[in-house]
């Protein structure tokens, strides 16, 4: 489990094939690897990864067909950055929000302008991730946790700090970028209960128009 506050940049090295999947060997900024455990659990712009292998600065972790499929991991070349975020540890403040570093989709950044200090970004997402994609919600976007400051059907929009644009790979990600999102676990698991009847039986798209929800911007 990971809190979407970035604790470093790495850079991809090599991207070495395997047996459908891949092993991708990066070199963080600041991050020790040594410090790193083999097993250990480190978000890698979003993705869950676990170490395979570290030392001389550099770290490997096994990505498998399903892992690549689903992510951006699959356009990842040399010289690719990599937001990088260990587990949390119990007793961790949780500055951020719950992140499980299973991605949910690729989203593609569709614009990009300045905002004061900062900058606004807007992301397109597809429209089964919409429901579970809240103004003033949370949403982490290639591992970073982020509210969401405007949500449309198909797409929604970031307020970014110059902090976030500072620490993160979002500072120089430019139109037609693609990330990867994970929308809020709580959300997720509310809808899959919605889904299945579990929670407010009857409770579905006509309920909600009929009591004035659902009709959000388009």
């Amino acid at each position: 489990m990971f809190t979407g506050l970035i604790s470093d940049v790495g850079t991809v090295e090599r991207v070495s094939p395997r047996q459908g999947g891949a092993r991708l060997t990066l070199r963080p900024r600041s991050m020790r690897v040594d410090d790193l455990a083999l097993g250990e659990s480190v978000a890698c712009s979003g993705c869950c990864l676990t170490v395979a292998e570290r030392g001389g600065g550099r770290v490997s972790f096994d990505a498998v067909p399903e892992t690549i499929s689903c992510t951006t991991i699959g356009a990842w070349r040399p010289g690719t950055a990599v937001n990088l975020e260990r587990a949390l540890a119990v007793g961790d403040r949780l500055g951020g929000h719950i992140v499980a570093g299973h991605v949910d989709a690729v989203g593609e950044i569709l614009a990009r302008a300045p905002e004061g200090q900062g900058a606004r970004l807007t992301i397109s997402m597809p429209q089964s991730l919409a429901p579970l994609v809240a103004e003033k919600g949370s949403v982490a976007v290639d591992g970073v946790s982020l509210t969401v400051a405007r949500a449309h059907r198909d797409r929604f929009e970031l307020a970014l700090i110059p902090e976030t644009l500072a620490r993160t790979t979002l500072g120089s990600a430019a139109p037609g970028t693609k990330v990867n999102l994970e929308a809020d676990v709580v959300a997720r698991h509310v809808a899959r209960l919605v889904e299945m009847g579990v929670l407010l039986p009857g409770l579905d798209a006509g309920a909600l128009a009929r009591w004035g929800y659902g009709g959000g911007a388009a």
